[in-house]
């Protein structure tokens, strides 16, 4: 299954949050780590997702480095600041909400069985 651009459009943000609060990684590395964990149902290419990681550095909710490699030439890494984290805090209370409207929608008025409502 596809998952339509309007609907990734609005979580990106959290997902590379997300990515980030576990550790520093690159773009491709991010990009790839979205596809293994979510069983290739998102995918970003490096148009989606570089100004997205603009975007969070402009903002001061990542901030970049270069760091040389001994097998490869050098990588641009981002990492999470402390304002990223609590953006990223506000994003997942946003999304838990999100979903548990979404849910009690979709099941009549009364949350489904998968959701946590």
């Amino acid at each position: 299954m596809k998952i339509s651009k309007e609907l990734l459009k609005g979580t990106t943000t959290l997902l590379v949050l997300q990515l980030l609060s576990e550790g520093n990684k690159y773009g491709y590395e991010m990009t790839k780590e979205l596809e293994k964990r979510s069983e290739e149902l998102f995918t970003l290419n490096e148009g989606t997702l570089y100004p997205i990681l603009h975007n969070l550095e402009k903002e001061g909710m990542i901030e970049a480095y270069w760091e040389d490699t001994q097998l490869v030439r050098k990588r641009k890494y981002y990492r999470i600041t402390r304002k990223g984290k609590k953006l990223l805090d506000n994003k997942k209370l946003e999304w838990q909400a999100y979903t548990k409207g979404v849910a009690r929608i979709l099941g009549g008025g009364a949350c489904l069985e998968s959701s946590t409502c």
